[in-house]
């Protein structure tokens, strides 16, 4: 098409437009769409050139900003139709492909590409070779159309009259191929015999695909018919079958069986017989019909009715209790009182469930206090894991409009335990979380709430269930992470860590036996004098519970295991040499904190989800500004136990000889050793200060003495928790004087009398009397003056001569 008469086509400059993903033919109309502020330039400057541009492709169609590299060589020319101005910004612009071009020469300076290019001549062919080519591709467009291509009526008439193969061939190519590589190698092709022979390839594949979709059409419709009337057949064989014996039944009418033989209630049973008509007008293979079939299912292999009888004989369940744990004599207690009022309510309908919920440190047994509780009753026993579950779905299950439905683990148990009145064990409670997909904790609100769960509703089951018989047991660490709703609905009984002689009467009784068989070793395989226990438990484990002694306990098993394998040995004494042989060097040692006063150094207690610990504090006193610093992970209320602790002192400098200057020229530094560790309460308040006061009176600290208590403004000291805990770390640690609130006095009772007569407590109400126990008086080299109140230096766990005087290991086959 001729270029106005004003512009010599030949190497002139017009605007460049780069086109992502496109390629303009000549002869064809395009209808673009022009937003980048680049484009808009080029846009708005064709009108300079009669409303003229040459469009052309990227090579790259992530480039935001091209070059002359980034463009190819080959282009159209157009003319600009329409330009309508878009709401959002931008044009639409109605281009006209009007000639090939040449890009010579590439220009970036005006804010867009201007481009200096010519036309690119395209030779006539033939006519009678261009007649038969027209011809062929005329007969390739018939059937390409016969096989559903996708071409407009208008098109192909367009198509059939064109008679110039140039116009022919660029307005099929722009609307046959949909690759831009190939649409940008026909626009580079100037022969049209050549064009006409790529469209023909391309074309012949297009037909062969179509014919290929509509065999493919034609036989997915064969196997619908044939679907139809295999249903169709099967529908009649149902007949037949009835009209015969009846021998053979469908599957809707043996779940309809099963579901009379249950004795459901009513709205389960309805509800289900709905199901069953629904499953029998679906086909077989409907993913329908399949999720349909598990609910049917789901729901018949719950317990509805089927319940086991109480046991409620208490001696029995003592003996159970006994048997099976150690020691816990207040938690057995408690049980037995559970028991004994479920004996004498039995027949009447629960109006207040007791929820028990034990609390204390790991291995201590609290999940095989739940499964003792279940054989003593003669209950079958469920156990659900919380711990990490954050999903409320987890407990009140998925709806069926989920792909992947599935109860939740409450009926989950049910399920697993088959009987409408099992124990169940919610491990873990404290462990629960909660995010965007709801909170847990609040669905077991229903779970546990008598007034509710006789009607707990799950999610995918949809249909009232009775867990009101149901004896529910829950089991945490601690209740700090218990919401309190929730926490309203247990009975807390708190289970607090082992003795030593605990741990080694249960080790002796319950763990070695178990390993011993699980290790495939005779019952008396191992000889274990009494002597060594101590060693072990001290040695090996610093902990509340007995796992890590059932864990050392098991590496000897293996050894032992080993030898008798290899060397043909069936016992073994052990001795102190081959205990350490086998289980490395001690990893704990009594010895381990500081055996002689310091100045400046105190041993506090605290408590953890894990047991007992005992806790140092360092203070260090140096030049400064007056500025109190805590470091090791100290929580917010540690630290404000630190500042009320410095403020006594300074309220009572006088008395305890220090300058009052002194505060305001030195800093104080007070440090938390194992800083990895999150510490924080209050009941390390006395030692903190205890510290601080022989930082500045230069008086030492008695080393073996644990202090405990929260500490006032006026010097009084308040009770504290977790006292259990904090006595058995320190007797694990080898401390022989504990300084705690006078208010404690009262759990004196609850002690271990083993652990009791092994300490001697110092019951406080004011800061007076903890100075006088703990500081010693100021003596050059650290020389205790009082041998009898500082208390004597213990040795070490495992003295280097014990190993010399150990007696030799003996072998007995």
């Amino acid at each position: 098409m001729p270029v106005n008469s004003r512009y010599e086509l030949y190497a002139a400059r017009y605007p460049v437009l780069p086109l992502r993903q496109a390629v303009i033919f000549p002869h064809t109309i395009v209808t673009l769409l022009v937003g980048k502020p680049r484009s808009i330039q080029a846009l708005e400057a064709a009108a300079s050139y009669d409303g003229h541009l040459i469009v052309v492709g990227l090579r790259d169609a992530d480039c935001d900003d091209p070059g002359p590299d980034d463009i190819f060589e080959v282009g159209t020319l157009v003319r600009i139709l329409a330009q309508e101005p878009r709401t959002s910004g931008g044009y639409e612009v109605r281009l006209e492909g009007q000639q090939r071009v040449h890009l010579l020469h590439l220009d970036t300076q005006h804010g867009y590409l201007l481009a200096r290019a010519e036309p690119l001549a395209e030779p006539q062919p033939p006519p009678r070779e261009a007649a038969a080519q027209l011809r062929y591709l005329r007969t390739l467009l018939d059937r390409y159309r016969a096989a559903g291509g996708h071409l407009s009526d208008d098109m192909l008439s367009i198509l059939e009259n064109a008679e110039d193969l140039h116009v022919l061939t660029d307005m099929l190519a722009s609307h046959i191929v949909r690759d831009m590589p190939t649409r940008q190698r026909l626009l580079e092709l100037l022969d049209p015999l050549a064009r006409i022979e790529q469209l023909a390839i391309l074309l012949a594949g297009e037909v062969e695909i179509s014919e290929l979709e509509q065999r493919i059409k034609d036989r997915v419709r064969e196997q619908i018919d044939r679907s139809q009337r295999e249903f169709y057949l099967r529908e009649q064989l149902k007949v037949i079958y009835h009209e015969l014996s009846g021998s053979t039944e469908s599957e809707a009418d043996t779940l309809r069986q099963r579901i009379q033989e249950r004795s459901l209630p009513n709205d389960v049973a309805e509800r289900l017989l709905r199901e069953v008509d629904r499953l029998e007008h679906m086909p077989n293979a409907s993913s329908e019909g399949a999720i349909v079939r598990t609910y049917i299912e789901t729901l018949l292999a719950l317990p509805w009715n089927e319940e086991t009888t109480d046991n409620l004989d208490l001696e029995h369940a003592q003996a159970v209790l006994e048997r099976e744990h150690y020691g816990l004599e207040h938690v057995k207690e408690r049980i037995l009182e559970f028991l004994a009022v479920r004996k004498l309510t039995a027949g009447r309908p629960p109006t207040q469930a007791t929820v028990l919920c034990f609390v204390g440190p790991p291995g201590v047994g609290k999940t095989s206090l739940g499964r003792s509780i279940a054989q003593a009753l003669g209950r079958a026993f469920a156990r659900v894991s919380l711990g990490g579950v954050r999903d409320e779905a987890e407990i009140r299950g998925h709806r069926r409009t989920y792909i992947g439905a599935y109860p939740g683990r409450i009926i989950t148990a049910m399920r697993r335990a088959g009987t409408i009145n099992p124990v169940i064990v919610l491990d873990e409670i404290d462990k629960l979380a909660s995010d965007y997909r709801g909170d847990p904790a609040a669905a077991l609100l229903e779970v546990l709430d008598p007034e509710q769960n006789q009607h707990f509703t799950d999610h995918y089951l949809d249909v009232p269930y009775d867990l009101s018989r149901v004896l529910f047991i829950a089991t945490a660490n601690t209740l700090a992470t218990v919401p309190r709703a929730l926490r309203d609905r247990l009975e807390v009984i708190e289970i607090e860590g082992y003795t030593e002689e605990e741990k080694r009467e249960i080790g002796r009784r319950h763990l070695l036996p178990r390993q011993l068989a699980a290790h495939g070793l005779s019952s008396d395989a191992i000889e274990f004098p009494e002597p060594l226990w101590p060693i072990l438990i001290r040695g090996y484990t610093y902990e509340a519970g007995v796992r890590e002694l059932d864990r050392q306990l098991a590496a000897l098993c293996r050894k032992v295991a080993r030898e008798t394998v290899q060397q043909g040995q069936t016992r073994v004494r052990l001795t102190k040499r081959r205990l350490f042989a086998y289980l490395g060097p001690p990893r704990y040692d009594p010895a381990q904190f500081d055996r002689e006063p310091q100045i400046g150094v105190a041993l506090g207690l605290g408590t953890t989800a894990v047991g007992g610990v005992l806790l140092p504090v360092e203070v260090a006193v140096m030049p400064g500004k007056g500025r109190l610093q805590v470091t090791g992970q100290a929580g917010e209320v540690m630290q404000e136990s630190a500042r009320a602790a410095l403020s006594f002192i300074r309220s009572r400098a006088t008395s305890l000889a220090i300058p009052p200057e002194r505060f305001e020229q030195s800093d104080i530094h007070i440090h938390l050793p194992e800083g990895a560790q999150p510490k924080d309460g209050p009941s390390a308040g006395i030692t903190m200060a205890i510290a601080m006061i022989s930082a500045f009176t230069e008086r030492p600290v008695r080393a073996d003495m644990a202090l405990t208590g929260e500490i006032t403004l006026r010097g009084r000291i308040l009770p504290i928790g977790g006292l259990r805990e904090k006595v058995l770390a320190a007797q694990r640690a080898g401390i022989r004087h504990i300084v705690a609130p006078a208010e404690n006095a009262r759990e004196l009772p609850r002690l271990p009398a083993s652990v009791v007569h092994t300490l001697t407590f110092h019951w406080v109400r004011t800061m007076d009397e903890v100075i006088a126990l703990a500081l010693l008086p100021m003596q050059p080299h650290d020389v205790l003056a009082d041998t009898e109140l500082a208390g004597k230096v213990e040795t070490p766990l495992i003295p280097p001569q014990s190993l010399e005087d150990d007696i030799p290991v003996e072998v007995q086959e």
